[in-house]
């Protein structure tokens, strides 16, 4: 059977229009949250679900014994109804973005397919995942769409692509032993280009602390435009992130577009830490680059710093003007390591 790239399918870059947002529905276990926030988690995935219904449907993995109250949660925050699809889909874990499948779109005919990645819970960190690992067949199955099988390890969260066949990555996660120890980075390279479509991959060096993932690209970097990067810097030496955000900084500077010219860079700073008295991460992986791009809106994290929340969503109004910024208190949703980009993954019209 042909890859993905041989039958002319790639990987849109988020901006293009989408058909739906796929959530995977919070778990209710000692796991997650230290099972002390339960309510308060399925309040804010509720808030979250209904914020992206009012721009395009929303689909969640749940299981069917939990949906009703899933839908009631929903309609008490004002969601859109006639938006909402549910799917019987156990799952391990919230993290749609990474054990999600990742779309690709062919590009003459326009039809959307699966492409299905190995998951592993980040290098094998948070078992069990095999539930999670099963969502991108049974979405394939359930939405009956064309699957590709990518063949290696690989979350959503690492990659971030552009429209020109572009994509930008970490050294800390995808060649970490703890992925996939048999390929070298030139292996991985031709997987990406054949399971996505895309042509330059781009690779930045690590990510910021108390990021479970090893360094996830989503809490470091995001193309806004095919030559247009926002990048996260500290400038607080003092900072755990100051130096990692600076080389990353100075790496983006060198890279190339497709054109051969140089990148324009945008500088998000960084909130202030945000730290939990004795929780498992000493600092937590907070980033306003974590947002998520709707059709004609973007849900932006906040982090309950008035100036620095309403700097970021000053950023983000400039940047995507023609959109709707909505902000979303994600302090809690963090402590588990990740926000509103992360619980989440687009699927292309």
């Amino acid at each position: 059977m042909m890859n993905a790239r041989e039958s002319g399918y790639r990987m849109p870059a988020e901006w293009c229009e989408q058909v739906a947002i796929w959530l995977s529905w919070p778990v209710a276990d000692e796991r997650h949250w230290a099972g002390k926030k339960q309510a308060l988690i399925a309040e804010k995935f509720s808030e979250i679900a209904a914020a992206i219904s009012h721009f395009q449907t929303v689909r969640i993995n749940a299981p069917s014994i939990n949906q009703e109250k899933v839908r009631a949660l929903f309609l008490e925050k004002k969601g859109n109804d006639r938006h909402l699809e549910m799917f019987d889909h156990p799952h391990n874990d919230v993290w749609c973005r990474d054990h999600g499948p990742i779309f690709v779109k062919q590009e003459t005919t326009g039809e959307v397919a699966v492409t299905d990645w190995g998951f592993n819970a980040w290098g094998g960190k948070f078992p069990p995942w095999e539930l999670d690992d099963a969502i991108p067949s049974r979405i394939a199955e359930a939405l009956q769409m064309k699957k590709f099988t990518g063949g290696m390890i690989l979350e959503g969260g690492a990659i971030e692509i552009n429209s020109t066949g572009q994509l930008l990555t970490t050294e800390a996660v995808l060649l970490n032993p703890n992925r996939n120890p048999h390929l070298g980075r030139a292996e991985i390279e031709t997987m990406l280009r054949d399971g996505l479509g895309v042509t330059d991959i781009l690779w930045l060096r690590s990510g910021i602390e108390g990021d479970d993932t090893d360094g996830h690209i989503d809490d470091l970097a995001r193309f806004v435009r095919d030559d247009v990067v926002l990048a996260c810097i500290d400038h607080d030496t003092r900072s755990a992130n100051h130096e990692v955000l600076t080389r990353n900084w100075h790496d983006l500077k060198n890279m190339r577009t497709s054109a051969g010219k140089g990148f324009d860079l945008l500088e998000m700073h960084m909130p202030e830490a945000c730290e939990v008295p004795g929780w498992r991460l000493p600092v937590l992986p907070a980033s306003y680059v974590n947002y998520l791009l709707v059709n004609h809106g973007v849900l932006v994290p906040q982090f309950r710093q008035k100036r620095n929340d309403h700097r970021a969503l000053d950023i983000i109004r400039e940047i995507f003007p023609d959109r709707e910024v909505v902000g979303i208190d994600c302090l809690d949703l963090v402590e588990e390591g990740g926000t509103l980009h992360c619980i989440t993954q687009q699927q292309p019209a």
